[in-house]
């Protein structure tokens, strides 16, 4: 076999464009989102950080700055804002404080830039926090995104803000709060449960019971159970894993559906007939996929190690391989993290053609 060419990231270019979103001007595609400027923070400074230049492309006193104003958009009530231009100040009243709502994933971006530049997070008023998390939980155990007029629960309501809300109370260490502090913790058996009902037939997760599967809904829920089983929450299970949450036929059917996002159409304008290479490339990856032992006691877990040459096409094997979130649809480059990182986050196993995907 023929040694592919080396790929090279232009980490320069892409350094270079995230400083510019950093600290100069957002791009035009951008500045109408200036209301998520939380979650777009996030994005630059995760990716920098992940190309290891946030130390080096910034300064001491520009990364202390950006930790202040994430503190400025922390809300008097709990939570965090997406950005200042909804606080009101001395003009906010029992009469128009809804408009001026702290939002869930705002405050989860919000904890994550504070880590991700350093911070010690002694600065975020955790009780207030984790008692206005846990208004915003449902009888069904999902979240909303924020409360409105009279406290009424808004937004949200699928397993993206039970992530969130996960994420934030594994981050302030809600569990641990325990009998010492007045802070009533988040409902866990419900919010497992809905988690898990979420999973539909063919493995993957959707947003809510009795809806599609889709890779981004799945990282959510995949995240939010790694890090419930990871914490012990549930004072009546012993099940404190991931694997021992979700059960073995639950984690094989997910690393098959998982497993099967790798796909050669890359455009909406190839599903409906494929080509004869594409034809071939396709049934190279089920015969691929197919060869996975599923023999093994109810998981897929040992059943392929990364060096199985399986995992490497043969020569005439597809040159792009890329991931789609849904069946039969094109690849997109956002659900190789979305899948990727289920396979990842979970501990389970990698069980795609990598090369084709980079």
């Amino acid at each position: 076999m023929a040694l592919p060419e080396p790929l090279v990231l232009d980490k320069k270019l892409h350094i270079k464009y995230l400083l510019r979103c950093l600290k100069t001007y957002l791009p035009t595609a951008y500045t109408s989102n200036d209301s998520q400027r939380m979650t777009l923070a996030f994005f630059t400074l995760s990716a920098l950080d992940l190309l290891d230049a946030l130390e080096s492309s910034t300064t001491l006193s520009e990364r202390q700055a950006y930790i202040d104003w994430i503190y400025s958009c922390q809300h008097p009530h709990g939570g965090f804002r997406g950005f200042t231009g909804a606080d009101m100040g001395e003009r906010e009243d029992g009469s128009n404080h809804h408009w001026d709502p702290a939002n869930i994933a705002a405050t989860y971006f919000a904890i994550a830039n504070l880590a991700i530049l350093g911070d010690d997070l002694q600065g975020i008023e955790r009780k207030k926090c984790l008692l206005w998390l846990r208004k915003l939980q449902l009888d069904n155990g999902t979240f909303g995104e924020a409360l409105g007029q009279d406290g009424q629960i808004q937004g949200g309501k699928d397993v993206r803000f039970c992530f969130c809300a996960t994420s934030i109370w594994w981050m302030l260490g809600g569990d641990r709060q325990k009998k010492k502090e007045l802070t009533k913790s988040i409902n866990v058996e419900m919010l497992l449960s809905f988690i898990k009902a979420s999973q539909t037939y063919e493995g993957g997760f959707a947003k809510a019971p009795f809806n599609e599967a889709h890779a981004g809904w799945t990282y959510c829920a995949v995240s939010a159970l790694s890090l419930l089983g990871d914490i012990s929450a549930s004072s009546t299970s012993e099940q404190t894993t991931f694997q021992g949450i979700i059960g073995p036929a639950s984690i094989e059917r997910l690393v098959q559906w998982l497993t099967s996002r790798q796909t050669t159409t890359l455009h909406e304008d190839d599903i409906p007939m494929a080509k004869d290479d594409d034809l071939k490339a396709s049934q190279e990856l089920h015969r691929f996929q197919g060869g996975i032992d599923q023999s093994t006691s109810g998981t897929f877990i040992g059943a392929v190690q990364l060096n199985d040459p399986r995992l490497w096409f043969e020569e005439e094997s597809p040159k792009h391989a890329g991931l789609n979130g849904r069946c039969s649809k094109p690849a997109d480059t956002c659900y190789t993290f979305w899948t990727g990182g289920s396979l990842t986050v979970s501990a389970l196993i990698q069980s795609y053609d990598t090369r084709s995907v980079r």
